[in-house]
């Protein structure tokens, strides 16, 4: 595992048990770090069989804002981040003829909404890219899988970076009753049970796209 927060993921690996946890404080803006990660675990497992890309994050703004800041590391988390674990598995997966990579997407990277474009932007990147990597790759047993989830109940949220739009959804979230909310949020293990779903499936089936929806999202 990886992520920027080392003690998060001391926490992951305390909760999950065992000899088979490894983490490693990881940016995947940073190529180098991402590389480090992988031939972390190639080292202790011996081989690396699946990469799962699952960083991101979402702010949330009209384009006649401006704010390059923003956007500028959406590219880089959420474009290059994923081009950062690519390139550091392929070459051991194609030694290796064998592999899965998977990455998380969203229902964003299928349906364009205001306030949202550069974000949608990236995840029609990402679409793009795996679906190029599924092409070149799939002669060598490589198989890519895109993981687009629809709203989920993670921290993602918390990266809106937009104040007025996190206040409605705070005010909007303190009258919606837990069955509303249960209808329109799906949990984190929700995706996890797809992702182990993918990752189940025998070398010659390649589930190339998911999209997981609550069942009461619109879109």
């Amino acid at each position: 595992m990886g992520a920027r927060r080392e003690e998060r993921l001391a926490e992951i690996a305390s909760e999950i048990g065992g000899d088979n946890v490894i983490y490693q404080a990881t940016d995947v803006t940073d190529k180098d770090q991402v590389k480090a990660l992988i031939d972390l675990a190639v080292e202790k497992f011996g081989r690396l069989d699946v990469l799962y890309n699952n960083a991101g994050i979402m702010p949330r703004e009209k384009l006649a804002d401006a704010k390059f800041e923003n956007w500028e590391k959406e590219i880089n988390i959420n474009i290059m981040g994923v081009l950062h674990g690519i390139a550091a598995a392929l070459p051991i997966m194609q030694e290796q003829n064998d592999g899965l990579i998977i990455t998380t997407d969203s229902v964003a990277g299928h349906v364009v909404y205001p306030e949202s474009a550069v974000y949608n932007g990236t995840k029609y990147a990402v679409r793009a890219i795996m679906e190029g990597l599924r092409q070149e790759e799939r002669l060598h047993g490589i198989r890519s899988t895109i993981v687009s989830p629809g709203s989920v109940g993670t921290e993602l949220m918390s990266t809106l970076d937009n104040p007025e739009m996190q206040a409605a959804m705070d005010e909007m979230f303190k009258h919606v009753s837990q069955e509303e909310m249960r209808m329109n949020v799906l949990d984190p293990e929700d995706i996890a049970n797809a992702v182990a779903y993918v990752v189940d499936q025998p070398k010659h089936v390649s589930i190339t796209d998911m999209i997981i929806r609550p069942t009461a999202q619109e879109v």
